[in-house]
């Protein structure tokens, strides 16, 4: 998960009943990326494409929402679509060091 604030047990229980937002929380591990790191995230690509290439424009029911988002993950999933990343876990290390724990003497 990204670091939104949304993103906690507290939000079940503003949305829910109590007892269902304890059967939620109990259900989900909240993990978190580094607050920089979001474009790592590989579910966060993937929605950032879903919502470019499907949710770009108005649809006026869930019901065609639901049905548009099934077509287009049919869609992605028969095309075999993969993230390219552009560089490689060396190069990362170097672009990506201030977010490394470092070990100081």
């Amino acid at each position: 998960m990204d670091n939104l604030k949304t993103h906690t047990g507290a939000a079940f229980y503003e949305t829910f009943e109590p007892k269902e937002a304890k059967r939620l929380c109990d259900r989900f591990e909240f993990i978190y990326t580094p607050k920089h790191g979001s474009w790592l995230n590989m579910a966060e690509i993937e929605l950032h494409v879903l919502n470019g290439q499907c949710l770009n424009r108005h649809i006026s029911t869930i019901e065609k929402v639901k049905e548009e988002v099934t077509e287009w993950q049919i869609h992605r999933n028969n095309k075999n679509s993969q993230i390219n990343w552009q560089f490689t876990n060396k190069e990362a290390r170097v672009k990506l060091k201030r977010l490394y724990p470092s070990i100081n003497n």
